[in-house]
């Protein structure tokens, strides 16, 4: 690399620097182009203990070995304790956190083997339509090379530029978000998976004997992980039980989860709109958009339209979920930096949450996504703890 580059450039360019990887399978979740999932099926059941200290995938990754923080470990938060295996932590966590979903779910019958856990990720990138699914296959790849089913997850994004729903930051510049077709995919998507996955398990074909089949997967329970903006998805998605009565997204109960792990996640809205995040995309999400030689809202409707969207979508204003709820978090990271995070882990203890929030120190934004570093490996150990 250009040894010019800065930090976050040199993280950057390595987190999108892999090939992609391709998926298993896509399958779509409704018409619009943007409405697939990549699923990716491992070739076996083995998912390591990683609280052993030893990962059988380690440098066997393109360009292992690159992490520019190799060696900075994990370090434990007040109200949270570090990844295994790292010099913060290692051991057991404390009583009340998420990894006592572990003993809580049903054992498998004599004889069975357990089923294999599915992880749904959800990509970042503010939104925006430049960024997709695609840069994220090859963390797929990577947890499905530790013995994890992934489905990775694609949704509409804002418009790429131009036109009467773009940007109001400037000539070409891609808008984020649109409202309310990106939580209508978040939530379709989950809603369809486990029938996707079982339909998969139905088809005439299959991997070879020995291998993990689809019939395999656990599509009923599956751990969510994302990053960015998709770290915001899995977080709304995981407390969508907790919105209010009336909106088109709420559950009647709360989802069936083994648990959410954010990565760099825009977890709290308040936080990120103050800080203007990835160049005021939270405010771009939320703002009403209507065609041009048209009166938009007034002052005052703007304001109770943006209130009434943000009691919807911030996921500090719907905790508790219930759910075990990881975040990792670097701690350079300055595009989504850990102030949202903490901010985020403060509103869950005011409504009695207990968040386990994993900081990273001397790691930016894209490291926890790029299986080449020490930092994918902590996110690895996270979501196993909780499948």
């Amino acid at each position: 690399m250009n040894p010019a580059m800065t930090r976050a450039e040199r993280e950057e360019a390595s987190a999108f620097g892999h090939a992609e990887a391709p998926p298993t399978a896509t399958v779509g979740y409704g018409p619009h182009p943007d409405q697939v999932v990549d699923l990716f099926l491992p070739e076996s059941r083995a998912v390591p203990d990683l609280r052993a200290g030893s990962d059988p995938q380690a440098g066997s990754g393109p360009r292992a070995g690159s992490d520019p923080q190799a060696g900075s470990g994990p370090r434990a938060v007040p109200g949270s304790w570090a990844a295994p295996g790292s010099r913060a932590g290692g051991g057991a966590p404390p009583a009340g956190t998420a990894a006592r979903v572990i003993a809580d779910a049903a054992p498998p019958a004599p004889g069975a083997a357990p089923p294999v856990p599915l992880v749904v990720l959800f990509h970042g990138g503010a939104w925006r339509a430049p960024y997709d699914r695609r840069h994220l296959s090859p963390l797929a790849a990577y947890l499905a090379g530790h013995g994890l089913a992934v489905a990775s997850v694609e949704y509409r994004r804002g418009p790429l530029a131009d036109g009467p729903a773009a940007s109001t930051t400037g000539p070409g510049q891609p808008r984020a978000g649109r409202w309310p077709e990106t939580f209508d995919d978040i939530a379709a998507a989950l809603n369809a998976l486990p029938a996707l996955v079982r339909g998969l398990a139905a088809g005439p074909s299959g991997p070879a004997a020995g291998r993990v089949r689809w019939a395999d997967v656990d599509a009923d329970r599956p751990v969510l992980v994302g990053h960015s903006a998709g770290g915001h998805a899995v977080l709304w998605a995981a407390a969508r039980h907790r919105l209010p009565v009336g909106s088109r997204w709420r559950l009647p109960a709360p989802p069936a989860l083994r648990g959410v792990v954010g990565l760099a996640a825009i977890a709290d809205f308040g936080t990120a709109r103050a800080l203007g995040v990835c160049s005021h995309a939270v405010d771009q999400l939320l703002a009403p958009h209507h065609p041009p030689a048209t009166p938009g809202p007034g002052p005052a409707e703007h304001a109770a339209l943006l209130a009434h969207r943000l009691a919807c979508t911030d996921p500090s204003a719907l905790v508790p979920s219930g759910v075990p709820t990881t975040l990792v978090q670097g701690g350079a990271d300055i595009d989504v930096p850990p102030a949202v995070a903490e901010a985020f882990v403060a509103a869950a203890a005011r409504a009695g949450q207990r968040v386990r929030l994993v900081r990273v120190e001397g790691v930016g934004h894209f490291p926890p996504i790029d299986p080449a570093t020490t930092t994918a490996r902590t996110v690895l150990a996270e979501i196993t703890r909780l499948s």
